[in-house]
């Protein structure tokens, strides 16, 4: 799958980010009906979905190249967004092992692994890199095994230490992530790192989801959807960095929202790593202006829908108050009142520019 990257993008400051049609058309949309409550709605992760965004096991898009220079920007700055704990080494190695072989299977004209023994080339050609290492010695690397593919992949990626029938979020690169702290979190059990998320606890959504990831097995990965919104195509919405982000809410106004606010959509996907019996923790954070989705007829009904009925407190967490009844009565207009096809993927593959 050969991609045309934009490199000279950026998501702070000056705001280049921008989509191609084909990119709008790839976005993993998270409603599959016209309604929103939390879910467990955990899907095998296979090659192949609704949109172009499930077609590989790490999805790589048009915005790969930026992406990866804006986490370096984020690591210069603070490089506690990437930590793992000593007892996690084992997990590093088969992170890299997992992310390098899907990336060379899935994209070759863009990566490729080579392997003699326990030495390891691999070469990523989007971001100009080549190295020679020795699989399972660190000092080979110019950084450890987990932050030198991770620096390396769109997306954010935590480690899940497994024991004490519990899951324990033991190691992150954490740059990309919709206001949670990896420094905070780090050590947290399951359901002390999800203890913020209102209505979910009483609905027992993460009673049920530990108990399924206990028991996910090696080879047979799972995803889910989650999402949230954010003003600017911004991906670093961090605590650390609220001061910086924080103050773009109150920048949105009836005239700019549809290209101001964007539908921050992470496409989470969990693998069982084979040596260490770890949990990686992958989520790919898409951002799609509300103008664009407005170009795609299906989404733009299902969109104005779900925030028109969004219960109050879901709407609380997400931080969308400021500003979601603007982007209610947006695309109020544009809801033609026609019924919705269960799913994400558009009814078309051509966009609406009247949208």
């Amino acid at each position: 799958m050969t991609v045309q990257f934009k490199p000279s993008e950026t998501f702070r400051d000056t705001f280049t980010y921008a989509k191609s049609a084909d990119d709008i058309l790839r976005f993993p949309f998270p409603f599959p009906e016209d309604e929103y409550m939390y879910s467990v709605n955990i899907e095998p992760h296979v090659r192949g979905g609704p949109t172009a965004a499930f077609q590989a096991v790490f999805d790589i898009d048009e915005h790969y190249v930026a992406e990866c220079r804006e986490r370096a920007k984020v690591l210069a700055e603070d490089p506690k967004r990437c930590q793992v704990l000593p007892h996690m080494m084992a997990a590093q190695w088969d992170t890299l092992e997992l992310i390098m072989e899907s990336l060379a299977a899935d994209y070759p004209e863009h990566f490729s692994l080579t392997k003699a023994g326990d030495l390891w080339t691999w070469v990523n050609r989007p971001l100009g890199l080549q190295q020679s290492f020795t699989f399972g010695k660190a000092e080979t690397l110019p950084c450890p095994p987990f932050e030198y593919i991770t620096r390396q992949a769109q997306g954010d990626f935590t480690l899940q230490d497994q024991r004490e029938d519990n899951l324990f979020v033991d190691g992150g690169m954490v740059t990309t992530q919709a206001d949670w702290s990896l420094e905070f979190d780090i050590g947290m059990t399951f359901h002390e790192w999800h203890g913020p998320v209102p209505l979910a606890h009483e609905k027992g959504v993460f009673d049920r989801a530990l108990k399924y990831l206990m028991r996910l097995q090696c080879g047979q990965p799972v995803r889910r959807l989650n999402w949230t919104m954010t003003v600017n195509p911004r991906l670093d919405t961090s605590p650390e960095n609220y001061p910086v982000w924080g103050p773009d809410k109150a920048t949105v106004t009836p005239e700019n929202v549809a290209e101001k606010v964007h539908l921050r959509v992470e496409l989470q996907t969990l693998f069982r790593l084979p040596r260490s019996n770890a949990i990686l923790f992958g989520i790919r954070c898409y951002l799609t202006s509300v103008a664009d989705i407005a170009k795609v007829p299906k989404w733009r009904r299902r969109l104005h829908r779900v925030l028109r009925d969004l219960h109050p407190d879901i709407a609380a967490y997400k931080g969308l108050p400021r500003y979601r009844q603007m982007v209610v009565d947006h695309l109020a207009p544009l809801d033609d009142g026609a019924p919705t096809s269960r799913g994400i993927a558009p009814d078309t593959d051509v966009l609406d520019p009247a949208g």
